[in-house]
Parts: structure tokens; sequence; C-alpha cells
């Protein structure tokens, strides 16, 4: 057993004891109710479970939940599809994030299985490009780079990343 004390989209969770064998996808769906995350492949190489993760000193990084315990996000900030879009005091979603919004603009999904993890990885990305942003004739290997390891057997990738083109380039700051 483990002790788990973390964040979820926001919201504090812990302390709890949990079992050392349960996988944070696991967690996600059947302790706390957040069933967005998806499983993929359960081997770490489809991407249809990631989620953003702050470490303690405030980087971030993505992380697969079908791979890694719960207990290896003690003391963390998680943050899941679930967590993007802006809500209002009785929890409906009153704006997505420019992520979402420019996904469903593109129409690059179909079946939505892979979506939240493509949407945790480029929202990640957009954050990160606003800290360093890059030049212009570089966005196209960066988004291929950042959303390479993503799995999608309905659409392909070419929407995914004409969308992220489209808002990377359409986003004041991002490129120089």
């Amino acid at each position: 057993m483990s002790i788990l004390q973390l964040s979820i989209n926001g919201q504090k969770v812990g302390p709890i004891e949990i079992p050392d064998e349960v996988m944070m996808i696991e967690y996600l769906h059947e302790f706390r109710n957040l069933t967005g995350t998806k499983f993929g492949c359960g081997q770490g190489a489809c991407g249809a479970c990631t989620v953003i993760v702050e470490n303690e000193d405030g980087t971030k990084e993505t992380k697969k939940t079908c791979i890694n315990s719960a207990a290896v996000f003690n003391n963390k900030k998680v943050t899941t599809i679930e967590g993007h879009a802006t809500k209002d005091k009785d929890n409906n979603i009153v704006k997505l994030n420019p992520v979402q919004e420019v996904f469903i603009e593109q129409f690059a999904f179909q079946c939505g299985w892979c979506t939240s993890g493509f949407v945790n990885k480029a929202t990640l990305l957009m954050e990160n490009l606003e800290k360093n942003p890059i030049k212009i004739d570089q966005v196209e290997k960066v988004i291929e780079e950042n959303l390479k390891d993503h799995i999608c057997r309905c659409t392909g990738y070419v929407k995914y990343y004409q969308g992220m083109k489209k808002l990377i380039l359409g986003t004041k700051g991002l490129t120089v």
C-alpha cells in the first residue's frame, strides 16, 4: 500500500491509502470518476492515456497513466482532459481551451479515443512555446516532434497537425 496525495484538475486529493498495483488510469477511472483519459494499448505506446503533470519544482511534462502506478503521481499536480475547459459555478463548460477549440474546428477526430492524449500533449506544447517561441519555419517540425508518439486510427494525423499549425501561427508570441 502507498499513501497518495496530489492535486487533480486543481482539486486536492488525499492523503489516501491505495494499493501499489493500481495504475493511474485505473485510479482516475475507478476512484475519481474521471473517464476522459482513455485506456488504449496498455503499454504506453499509443498516447491515449496521457496527462499533464506539474512537478514540485514547477516544471511540467506529460505522463502515460496506463504504465505508471498512481503512486508515481504522489505530490504532483495532474491535469486530465476534464481540467482544461473553463466551467461555471454549476460545473457547466463555458469555454474550451484553444487546443480543444481548434481540434473541433478542424474536425481532427472521429471516435475521439485518442483526443484526450492529443489535447494534453498539444496544450503543454502551447505552454512551452509561450516561454520559448520558435522560428516560423520550425512550426511543422516542432508539431511533428511533439505529437509523433500519439496514435490515431480514425483520421490519421493530418487534421491534428493542421489544427496545431493554425493555432501556433495564429497565436501572438509563439513564433519569431
